[in-house]
């Protein structure tokens, strides 16, 4: 009996890699390319691994009116442009089907060593290695570069009376389309580009409030590198000094584009400051005015997907992670580990720049 008892007890089994890079949307499959380019064998050098069943990272999950037309930001990933993969001149395409395919080719062409589906619960250190957990197969790295973007962890403030309304909450990550809300009242929360442009889509079919807590800065005129650069260049400050990463549009505002310019026209534009309590019915102000709704539609963010990096207690007494390298990837506590998509990397352009900057400073440091 004993025996039997000591035959179902096995040791964890580790495959032994040098570099783990966790997470294939564009930042993953950049870091991928470069370090494949950087001489590290597929499969027994690194392996990627992607929690999705399928190609395309957060892109699969957009909503269908996201086009080619109206997407802000897609970026030629390192060794083949977006307009080898798919027709660009097709502006009517959804781009939940677009970067998918690109992406699918992309990793085909270069031959990159993405496992999925495979999702890491958690990393943790022993005997000078890391321990990546997951739900599948485990492995045992020297290094390992983080891109798992902010797509899975939506971030929806709870509000005073969250469990109080009779009617409908749901965040961007469950935005489907327009059409849905017909006939509804929605309240659309939030200050950011997709707030915006999805409460521009909605206010076409529907009534709508927008609520801010913040007034918008639109910005007039061409939106140009030295902006960018200056807007980046202030998020990566706040990095290396271990302060929590503030987004790019919070320094640069939003462009004033034809479709901004048409809802100011119509008065869809007309922020109401944040309320203070969601009711059976709707939402209360501190002065006590309410209104009535059926939706109540968070554009509020994500969160960075770090909660697996827990163990390695990274986040300081600041609530952020301290940063350095070249391109702020590299975390100071320990410079085995590059965080791509945190700080001035969250963008497509800058989540490839990061990719290649990260990929040579650990092998580098690695001396691999």
């Amino acid at each position: 009996m004993e025996a039997d008892k000591n035959l179902q007890i096995r040791p964890d089994f580790f495959y032994k890699v040098d570099i783990v890079v966790i997470g294939a949307g564009q930042a993953g499959l950049s870091a991928a390319y470069h370090l494949k380019k950087a001489g590290i064998e597929p499969g027994k050098g690194f392996v990627v691994l992607d929690d999705e069943f399928a190609p395309g990272g957060a892109w699969q999950h957009r909503w269908d009116s996201l086009t080619l037309d109206n997407v802000n930001g897609i970026n030629d990933l390192p060794g083949m442009g977006f307009a080898d993969a798919v027709n660009t001149n097709d502006v009517t395409l959804q781009a939940n089907i677009a970067l998918p395919k690109y992406y699918e080719q992309y990793e085909k062409s270069f031959g990159l060593p993405v496992v999925r589906p495979v999702r890491v619960r958690e990393v943790t250190k022993r005997n000078g290695r890391f321990l990546i957990h997951t739900n599948g197969v485990q492995f045992n790295a020297r290094g390992f570069i983080n891109a798992t973007g902010t797509w899975k962890t939506p971030n929806c403030p709870r509000y005073p009376g969250w469990e109080k309304f009779q009617g409908r909450q749901l965040h961007t990550g469950e935005y489907h389309h327009a059409e849905e809300f017909i006939g509804k009242h929605v309240i659309v929360v939030g200050g950011g580009i997709s707030a915006i442009q999805l409460l521009g889509e909605i206010s076409k079919v529907t009534q709508t409030t927008w609520v801010a807590r913040r007034s918008v800065d639109f910005v007039k005129g061409d939106f140009t590198p030295e902006i960018g650069r200056e807007a980046v260049a202030q998020v990566e400050k706040r990095v290396r000094e271990g302060l929590p990463p503030s987004s790019v549009v919070s320094v640069t505002g939003l462009p004033l584009t034809p479709a901004i310019e048409e809802m100011l026209q119509r008065g869809i534009l007309d922020r109401k400051p944040m309320f203070d309590e969601i009711i059976e019915t709707g939402v209360r102000w501190k002065d006590g005015k309410t209104l009535d709704a059926d939706v109540i539609f968070w554009n509020t963010g994500f969160r960075h997907s770090l909660d697996h990096l827990a163990p390695l207690s990274l986040i300081n007494d600041k609530g952020g992670i301290e940063m350095t390298g070249r391109l702020a990837t590299q975390v100071t506590k320990d410079p085995r580990i590059h965080l791509i998509g945190y700080g001035p990397s969250a963008s497509t352009i800058g989540a490839n720049r990061a990719g290649g900057a990260a990929a040579r400073e650990l092998v580098s440091y690695l001396k691999l």
